[in-house]
């Protein structure tokens, strides 16, 4: 069955509807930025952990039969570090998804690995499994910036790991990239981006390096640093600049950025990450895996909840296996309000943008209150209307936060 859903305008990527998150928390080591859900273990509980996920599985089904009869059109396998799970316990994993849920055929099936643990019999092993598409977590090829980073890995390791994943077959890779770090230049920003480029992968990925120290829930290493004012990010302007510099090396490397932080080959872009930027539904298992599902009836507005599992992987494990995974997992009603402040912040990402009174009209919400603030943006120059789609310019985009707040 193919994919049903919208097509993004700009790459020709259609969107899945329904995915499948799995959570993989395990690390070698945690990186000083990172605020997810990992765990640092000296041995990683690899097949309790594949148990416990796939008898998560069974309790939501077990709740939801229905959830059965829909194409599963994505499966996405992040962390945490997913490829220190063997590729047994992945392959374990899928085939129990496969015996449970109705998986498409042309599903996309996505693990991120990190580069020094690549190795080509697990790169192969992971193609054999049913994995079809690799995200490699470079951050960089430069030395000093992988060091601010507290990545193990080297630029020549990030290189023989894009080079292994291609050796196993893996028609689509993509790669993940920060810039705004502290200490990096722009020109060394430059230097990754060309030589990302120069690999040839299907789809990058680049963020900005953001710490919300204010709403942090676990205070990391790099905030507890940025609070007692011992190292600096670059500012505002350097990133902009460095953000700049990024679109224009990939645009000449043919990759379309077809969302803020991504860029893609025509019809490569993740078709997963499109899933939460269209208002698709998703179940997440794992630790601290965060799930969203509709409840409405068809033809009303809609209505879901959004669930997260427990942080702690001692507490997620207990949970399962205690039979209680369902009540230990948070709960939050999502009704049509909610729903449409989602779909509309997510929509306006995408670089083909949102038709905004569609989105206002699916959701129960009038777009008269709206429509001053959308003509002052387009005045601006922060968007523009492409017939019924409102979509951010480069500058917009650089302030998403900023007008999404204003349009709500």
């Amino acid at each position: 069955m193919g994919f049903a859903g919208p097509i993004d305008l700009l790459t020709g990527t259609p969107a899945a509807r329904f995915g499948l998150y799995v959570h993989f928390p395990y690390c070698v080591s945690k990186c000083p930025y990172c605020d997810f859900a990992v765990a640092v273990v000296r041995e990683v509980p690899e097949e309790r952990y594949a148990r416990a996920v796939l008898t998560e599985l069974d309790a939501r089904l077990a709740a939801d039969p229905s959830l059965r009869e829909r194409p599963l059109e994505s499966i996405f396998l992040g962390g945490g570090t997913p490829s220190l799970w063997h590729p047994r316990w992945v392959a374990h994993v899928l085939e129990g998804v496969a015996a449970r849920l109705r998986v498409a055929p042309d599903a996309e099936v996505s693990l991120e690995a990190n580069p020094s643990l690549a190795d080509a019999e697990r790169f192969a092993g992971y193609r054999a499994a049913g994995v079809n598409r690799l995200s490699l977590g470079m951050q960089s090829f430069q030395a000093e910036t992988l060091q601010a980073l507290g990545r193990e890995h080297t630029g020549a390791q990030a290189v023989a790991a894009y080079e292994l994943a291609r050796r196993a077959d893996f028609a689509v890779v993509s790669m993940d990239f920060i810039y705004g770090v502290h200490g990096q230049s722009r020109a060394q920003v430059e230097a990754d981006a060309r030589q990302a480029v120069a690999l040839a992968p299907e789809h990058l990925s680049t963020y900005a390096l953001t710490v919300e120290r204010e709403v942090l829930a676990v205070a990391t290493p790099l905030s507890r640093q940025l609070d007692a004012g011992t190292l600096a990010l670059p500012p505002d302007e350097t990133v902009v600049d460095m953000a700049q510099t990024l679109r224009d090396v990939y645009a000449e490397g043919g990759l379309l950025r077809y969302e803020i932080s991504n860029h893609a080959r025509p019809g490569l872009g993740s078709r997963h990450n499109a899933l939460y930027w269209t208002g698709g539904e998703y179940l997440a298992l794992g630790v601290g895996a965060t799930g969203m599902l509709l409840t409405s009836a068809p033809g009303a507005l809609p209505q879901g909840y959004r669930y997260v599992n427990p942080r702690g992987s001692g507490a997620y494990l207990r949970a399962v296996e205690e039979g209680s995974a369902l009540t230990a997992a948070s709960r939050e009603d999502l009704g049509a309000q909610e729903l449409f402040e989602e779909r509309l912040s997510m929509g306006l990402r995408l670089r083909s943008g949102v038709d905004w009174e569609a989105v206002c009209a699916r959701y129960g919400q009038s777009p008269e209150p709206r429509r001053a603030e959308v003509a002052r943006l387009v005045k601006h120059g922060l968007a523009r209307l492409d017939g019924s789609r409102l979509v951010l310019t480069d500058a917009g985009a650089d302030v998403h936060s900023a007008i999404c707040a204003r349009l709500m």
